[in-house]
């Protein structure tokens, strides 16, 4: 995505509790004379701030121009991660474009090739069977955090149709009322005059 030099820019992110995140990033500066994007951005740094859904701020730090950021969420719902670059120069002449590659990683524990490569068979198997034993219990987290919005989600479509339902009922009274209020009057008006 781009972002202006001192703009900052915020992703929003749905994730299950107890959930590790790695996130990350290069940041590309915009060459006015190139008329492209600079392979990189020497001396910009970007704030990288994360807050959770209760409004606590999880991470808040400067990096580079390209990074790696994590973090584990203690609360399920959605996350926002900001970005904003360091840059000093003043906004008139701060026009610069930034472009920034993002890439964010929820729930992964990546495996380390090296070290599988360093052992022998039987604990090669042992770490890949570790491997997928975790990744089992990131999907089962995940499937009961899903399980959670659909519950809730169910709750809020049940209060609007009793919602809908009592104010059907309503609506038919208010008419009923009218209705009966208007043969009265009518009834009134053409005793007074006589017509009846």
């Amino acid at each position: 995505f781009h972002i202006g030099e001192r703009e900052e820019k915020c992703i929003i992110e749905d994730i299950p509790s107890d959930t590790l995140v790695v996130g990350n990033y290069k940041v590309q500066r915009w060459d006015i004379h190139k008329h492209d994007f600079l392979e990189s951005a020497p001396g910009l740094g970007m704030f990288v701030t994360v807050t959770s859904p209760s409004g606590e701020v999880l991470l808040s730090k400067l990096y580079g121009p390209q990074g790696t950021f994590s973090f584990t969420s203690y609360l399920s719902g959605e996350h926002i991660v900001c970005f904003q670059s360091n840059s000093t120069r003043f906004a008139v002449i701060a026009g610069s474009k930034l472009r920034i590659h993002l890439d964010i990683r929820v729930g992964e524990h990546f495996l380390d090739e090296s070290a599988i490569q360093a052992k022998d068979k039987v604990n090669e198997v042992s770490v890949r069977l570790e491997h997928l034993i975790e990744q089992i219990h990131h999907v089962a987290k995940e499937q009961d955090y899903e399980r959670e919005r659909e519950e809730k989600f169910r709750k809020t479509s049940e209060e609007t149709n009793s919602n809908i339902l009592w104010w059907a009922i309503v609506q038919t009274l208010i008419l009923i009322s009218v209705g009966i209020w208007q043969i009265k009057s009518l009834r009134d008006f053409f005793i007074a005059k006589k017509l009846v």
